[in-house]
């Protein structure tokens, strides 16, 4: 980690300890909609970390990672609904299950040489068949639903996730920057380079002695299980879980477009790109809403466009060009 601090020049670092001290502070002045607003930009730049080391690292494209933050949230949640577990150990029931998923995701995926966009239609496969399977299981609420119980008596029962915004606002927070740090390290690590070798060529790599059916095995792994527990924390922030959300292609394609719209491959483009989106997406709903206009693909058509967009003016995402301004280190990848 002092390698990695080291390595950003004296006014980058000094922008991210200014940014840092600016969230810590921000809701003793933000009202309760914008610390709503906050957690969402920080759970999308946890998702699109997690999938980021997956398809921006190692090169493997998942279209149906909603997959993982549906399995993470119910399993917890169903654990909290029948048996009172609470979701600090229920969270990793969560990831046993999701990760479960991955590796027979990836088993089958990389085994069988299925790769690209045809690994892609595989994640999206499992993904609706676990939304149809969940529509039509009693025991999880079926298509009407899951409800957690909202009982304002135990907000302050933190170790359950019983709380406000502002408790969710400091969770993602520390999800956002955990996850950006293992991203760090893990890109300068001999597994973030074996990532590299094989996104890059994977003959080449087989060549040289990298074992790809092992390293990309790794990368899902830790890509669902990270995803899982982000899943959690969307779960019980909400109180419920409906399978036709959940499992949605709509809700994977959220994940995916910080990282793509920030910068694929790079350790502060999910960051950004959530920044972008999720502020815009909100308030074009808002503003909708305000002159009662009701258009519900509204907000995918935005984010279509803004896509679109960026990928025209900026085809290595938002990040790259916006590091050289903030001073930070040419070397990030």
């Amino acid at each position: 980690m002092k390698d990695m601090w080291s390595s950003i020049p004296r006014r980058g670092r000094i922008v991210l300890l200014v940014l840092a001290a600016l969230l810590l502070v921000a809701p003793t002045v933000l009202d309760r909609y914008l610390i709503s607003i906050f957690v969402l930009i920080f759970y999308f730049a946890y998702v699109g970390q997690a999938w980021n080391l997956m398809m921006g690292f190692a090169g493997q494209l998942s279209l149906g990672h909603a997959l993982y933050a549906g399995l993470g949230g119910y399993v917890a949640a169903l654990l909290w609904f029948y048996f009172g577990i609470g979701p600090w150990l229920g969270v990793f029931a969560g990831i046993a299950v999701a990760s479960m998923f991955g590796a027979v995701i990836g088993w089958l995926g990389f085994r069988f040489g299925i790769e690209g966009v045809y690994f892609a239609l595989l994640t999206i496969a499992f993904a609706e068949f676990t939304r149809i399977a969940f529509d039509n299981m009693a025991f999880t609420g079926g298509a009407g639903g899951l409800f957690l119980l909202y009982d304002a008596q135990r907000n302050h029962e933190w170790w359950n996730l019983r709380g406000g915004p502002l408790l969710f606002y400091y969770l993602c927070l520390a999800l956002a920057t955990a996850a950006s740090i293992l991203t760090a390290w893990l890109a300068r690590s001999r597994l973030g380079f074996q990532w590299l070798a094989v996104r890059e060529d994977q003959e080449a790599a087989l060549s040289l002695g990298v074992n790809a059916f092992r390293v990309k095995m790794i990368a899902v792994l830790i890509s669902s299980s990270m995803t899982a527990v982000g899943g959690v924390v969307l779960a019980f922030y909400y109180n419920n879980l409906f399978p036709a959300q959940a499992f949605d292609i709509g809700r994977s394609i959220e994940m995916i477009l910080a990282p793509i719209i920030g910068g694929l491959g790079t350790i502060f483009g999910p960051i950004v790109g959530a920044f972008i989106l999720t502020p815009l997406g909100e308030g074009l709903i808002a503003l909708t809403g305000k002159f009662g206009i009701d258009a519900p693909g509204a907000k995918a058509v935005f984010y279509g466009l803004t896509l679109m967009f960026i990928i025209t003016v900026r085809p290595d995402g938002v990040w790259p060009w916006l590091k050289r301004l903030l001073g930070f280190a040419e070397s990030e990848s």
